[in-house]
Order: C-alpha cells, then sequence, then structure tokens
C-alpha cells in the first residue's frame, strides 16, 4: 500500500509552486532592504534631512537656543585661583599639636539609681491531705497501704498514682511516703488514727 503525497491533482500542485515562487520573493527584497542597498548616497541625504529639520525647529522656538551648555574658560580660571588655607590644626598631620579638650563639670547623663527589690519568697507546697491508716500484706509479700482523703479511699501500692495527681513511695507500716505530682513535693504521712 502507497502512501498518497497529494499530488495527484496537478492544479493545486502548480498553485503550491507559485506561492512558493512568490514568498521567496518577498524574502529575498525584505532581507536586502535589511541588510543594506550597496549604493552610498541614501544615508548621507537622510542625514541631511534630519538636520534641516533640527535647525527649522530651533528657529522656531528662539528660548531654547541658548540652553546648550557652553564651556566659561574665564570661570575656570578664577576657582584655580582660590587659595585654601586654614588658621588651626591640620588633621591629616600626625606632628601638629593636640587640641585640648576640657574636662567635663558633670556627666552628661546622671546614672539612675536602681532599687533591687529582693525576690519574692517560693510559695510553699500545700501540705498533702491524705490519711494512712494502715498496711495489708498479700501473699506476695507486698505492702499495699490503706489511704483515706475526704469520703474516698483507696488500697495502692508502691508507684501507683492515687487521686489523679499522688504518687505513693515506699511502705512502711508506721508511715507511707506520697508524692505530689502537681507541684514535685514529697511528704511521709504518719499512721494515723481515724
Amino acid at each position: 500500500m502507497a502512501i498518497a503525497l497529494g499530488t495527484e491533482n496537478k492544479r493545486h500542485v502548480y498553485l503550491v509552486a507559485a506561492l512558493f515562487a512568490v514568498v521567496t520573493l518577498i524574502a529575498a527584497w525584505e532581507l536586502r532592504n535589511a541588510f543594506g542597498n550597496s549604493s552610498g548616497p541614501a544615508p548621507v541625504a537622510a542625514a541631511r534631512i534630519v538636520a534641516a529639520q533640527r535647525k527649522a525647529a530651533s528657529s522656531q522656538r528662539p528660548g531654547l537656543a541658548g540652553l546648550e551648555p557652553k564651556l566659561q574658560i574665564g570661570t575656570l580660571v578664577r576657582s584655580e585661583q582660590v587659595a585654601y588655607a586654614t588658621s588651626g590644626r591640620n588633621i591629616f598631620s600626625g606632628e601638629s599639636a593636640p587640641v585640648l579638650i576640657e574636662a567635663p563639670v558633670a556627666p552628661a547623663r546622671p546614672a539612675p539609681t536602681v532599687a533591687v527589690a529582693p525576690l519574692p519568697e517560693r510559695p510553699k507546697p500545700p501540705v498533702i491531705d491524705l490519711k494512712y491508716l494502715g498496711y495489708v500484706q498479700g501473699n506476695d509479700k507486698i505492702y499495699n497501704a490503706l489511704v483515706i482523703r475526704g469520703d474516698d479511699s483507696f488500697l495502692a501500692r508502691t508507684g501507683e498514682v492515687i487521686f489523679h495527681y499522688y504518687k505513693v513511695g515506699p511502705i512502711q507500716p508506721a508511715s507511707v511516703q506520697v508524692t505530689d505530682l502537681r507541684f514535685n513535693n514529697t511528704q511521709t504521712i504518719a499512721l494515723s488514727e481515724k
């Protein structure tokens, strides 16, 4: 099976060839104009036309003709003859006499006196409001403490947290050690009688 190239209709082939020739001629003409003609007098003539237009414009506006800058030699010569001299110390020389600076009568800003307030005492942690009623020893020889707070009672082992923020420490028959986790305060609670 052959691929059709579209050259079956001869009329269309001739039209495409003619169109290609026209486009080629236009491109050649544009390139010739873009890179310049071989004739030299045309740019010179254009420069003369622009100069004539400027001259005509300046003659129409006589007030702008004097605004062009001009070098004034006399002013330059006078400025060169000015002698710069001082009657004081030469700041660029290390051999000149030092300037005497008077001692200040009083400081420019008096030093503020700051009263240092004593640091407030650190608040003492509150007393742990638990009562230790006794202990129970289980089959595993571990003590369990019976602790009461208000109307609530709790049987706790060492390391347990009771009433949400009290951690039970070592349990002895006569006392129990309890840490308040809110204040990191450890207290020993002695055995109490109801």
